[in-house]
């Protein structure tokens, strides 16, 4: 990497990417890479297989600040986190080592519309019945194909564990700093492969903007996360769920 091209010129851009990026999924729990992605690619002209490895680098070390961030708030429960945390490495382990023997194109217009459907139930929910605290009875399977999808798939972590958790009646907060704890060590998973098969030259003008302004932006997620009502919390999960599941979808089917 050339460390002349790190100007603040170059790297604005993509600092507010990670910033913004990074405020959204330390709040709701999802969120970061699909924004990342989209705007890199669409927006800011990366190739999708660069915008997904610069991505999942940084979210290594974003991850490790919010999950942290979410520990000192109280936003995590230690007995979800243990249950997520084997299946979810497990799954990304899985999904790395097999992405180059599967198409994960193939299932993910299937997988967007499940999301998009969860995301229209969370959203009617949040506005028309009140939220109940409820001790979540399947765990595991979230765990193990969330990391699957994520590894094979490009993204899915957040969106299908935090999603699952929140229909199932978990506290939300409880569900986005746990949701994000686990993904620390989901993404330092993932991120090896990538590093492994690409090497550190891949550390890009993307990678650095990404990385200081969403690991600039965690500890404001940690603290929203904290004080938003688990009403609007829902609300919020189910629109953001929707929107990013829907322009997904509709990439993915044309």
């Amino acid at each position: 990497m050339d460390l002349s091209l790190l100007t603040f010129e170059t790297l604005l851009p993509f600092i507010l990417v990670g910033f913004g990026a990074q405020i959204v999924d330390g709040a709701l729990g999802m969120a970061f890479g699909v924004i990342c992605n989209t705007l890199l690619v669409a927006v800011m002209g990366v190739s999708p297989a660069r915008a997904s490895a610069n991505v999942h680098i940084v979210e290594a070390f974003t991850t490790a600040v919010s999950g942290i961030s979410h520990v000192l708030h109280g936003n995590v429960d230690k007995a979800l986190f243990l249950q997520l945390l084997i299946p979810g490495i497990i799954g990304g382990v899985s999904g790395a080592y097999l992405l180059t023997n599967i198409d994960g194109e193939m299932i993910k217009p299937y997988v967007l519309g499940y999301l998009i459907a969860i995301g229209v139930y969370l959203l009617i929910r949040g506005l028309l019945f009140p939220p109940t605290a409820n001790k979540p009875k399947v765990v595991a399977p979230l765990g193990l194909i969330g990391g699957f999808l994520d590894a094979a798939g490009g993204g899915g972590w957040g969106p299908i564990v935090t999603s699952n958790l929140l229909v199932q009646g978990v506290e939300p907060r409880k569900v986005v700093g746990t949701v994000n704890s686990v993904e620390f060590f989901l993404t330092l998973t993932v991120s090896a492969t990538f590093i492994s098969q690409l090497g550190l030259k891949d550390f890009a003008t993307a990678t650095v903007g990404l990385l200081i302004g969403g690991v600039c932006a965690a500890p404001f997620g940690a603290v929203m996360a904290k004080r938003i009502p688990t009403k609007t919390m829902l609300i919020l999960v189910g629109f953001v769920l929707i929107v990013t599941s829907t322009y997904g979808f509709i990439r993915a089917i044309l």
